[in-house]
């Protein structure tokens, strides 16, 4: 006797996002149309003598509208921001009042509590301050997701991940298979990220990953450009939520798009030097894990995050996939306006990714100027008007951790 089993389709039906170009997601894609750079010079501290003095900082953010002062108190502003976004994605979702007993949480974090961290080490150490109580429960990676639970009454599992940049991508395609390998039918998934402090700005400077364009810093993330010196350091946070398509059509909810794919893989090669090996096994498979041919790819939005060795790595990768099909699917990278928010940069691309399908826009490339000869693919600098049938998103991180979302326009 053969028993077929239908896997479940999940769908999104909740956006939210805090990012430099914006306090809302609907902010961040008309600042992402309208090529409008994040980057400016660090105000949280001083820069001086640090080697990158720029960042895509939040602008005009106010944490008190989303969680109580004591809490803003307690708790690192990475928590600030995915309470933010998540209390954003499940009113967009007509979900924040709703009962979310057995919902899950997965919020992915590469840094987590660093800023609180630095902040208390500073005090202890120049004023000679006692630690606070909380400063271990609130500065961990999983207490992002375990105040969304808290605060929505969410039961089910609430996890928390951390594989670099690629985190983000990761918690939401951890999601993705908690729908469909259980009884949750939804789960609030994203990253959030909150590096602007002199440790991880200093860390990553003294590494050579971030760019050094401190007098132009709206021109500094330039993805696939000759003249791209490293990534622009970013925070903020992208939260969506996950629906199984049945709960969703029954409940009336709008759907932006279909998540029908999740691919992993590892490098297995350097911990900072990306390989394109790795990148093209994550991105092949995430196709077949939605059964989708690379042929009906239309666009991608690139991991692209204006290194020198990480942009072209991932445009060999595009070609072992895809080969002369390659030349045809059109390539953007958010991160040349966003900067790099790290664990958060995979959520947040994977909700510019989903607008991308339902408005029928792919978001430009700012800054490409002169392309490296190397990356020669068909990238877009300016928004195109076109409808999306079949679009990817890629996260690659340190550590050579892989992770590949495929997004489909729902069919009616």
């Amino acid at each position: 006797m053969l028993i077929y089993l239908t896997m479940k389709k999940v769908v999104i039906t909740g956006l939210g996002a805090v990012t430099p170009l914006g306090n809302t997601i609907e902010e961040t894609w008309e600042s992402l149309l309208q090529r409008r750079s994040g980057v400016s010079h660090i105000t949280r501290f001083d820069p001086s003598g640090l080697p990158s003095q720029i960042a895509g900082e939040l602008k005009g953010f106010s944490a008190e509208s989303y969680i109580s002062r004591k809490d803003i108190l307690r708790l690192d502003p990475f928590i600030h921001y995915a309470a933010a976004a998540a209390e954003m994605a499940l009113e967009d979702a007509g979900l924040k009042t709703a009962s979310l007993q057995n919902a899950g949480v997965v919020v992915g974090s590469s840094r987590g509590g660093i800023t609180n961290m630095e902040y208390a080490l500073e005090k202890h150490l120049l004023k000679n301050k006692p630690f606070s109580a909380y400063l271990m429960s609130s500065s961990t990676i999983n207490m992002a997701s375990s105040h969304i639970s808290m605060k929505f009454g969410i039961n089910g599992p609430s996890l928390g991940i951390s594989t670099a940049c690629a985190s983000g991508t990761n918690a939401i395609g951890e999601a993705l298979k908690m729908i469909r390998n259980s009884d949750i039918n939804i789960v609030i998934a994203g990253g959030s990220e909150a590096p602007i402090c002199r440790v991880a700005v200093g860390g990553y400077g003294a590494s050579g990953s971030l760019s050094k364009r401190n007098s132009e810093p709206e021109k500094a993330s330039r993805p696939f450009d000759n003249q791209r010196d490293g990534f622009v350091i970013a925070e903020g946070s992208g939260i969506i939520v996950l629906e199984e398509l049945e709960h969703a059509l029954k409940r009336g909810a709008k759907i932006y798009a279909e998540i029908s794919g999740y691919g992993v893989s590892s490098d297995a090669f350097h911990m900072t030097q990306p390989d394109s090996e790795g990148e093209a096994l994550a991105i092949q498979n995430a196709l077949i894990d939605a059964n989708i041919n690379a042929n009906a790819v239309d666009c991608i939005n690139a991991h692209a995050t204006s290194t020198p060795l990480g942009d072209r790595a991932e445009t060999e990768a595009l070609k072992k996939v895809f080969g002369r099909q390659s030349r045809n699917i059109h390539i953007s990278s958010c991160k040349s306006m966003l900067g790099h928010m790290l664990g958060a940069a995979g959520a947040v691309e994977t909700a510019v990714t989903a607008l991308s399908i339902n408005k029928g826009i792919i978001t430009p490339t700012i800054n490409l100027e002169e392309p490296d000869p190397a990356c020669d693919l068909n990238y877009v600098t300016s928004a195109i008007n076109r409808d999306i049938e079949v679009s990817i998103t890629n996260s690659f991180g340190f550590g050579g951790a892989n992770a590949v979302l495929v997004l489909r326009k729902i069919q009616p």
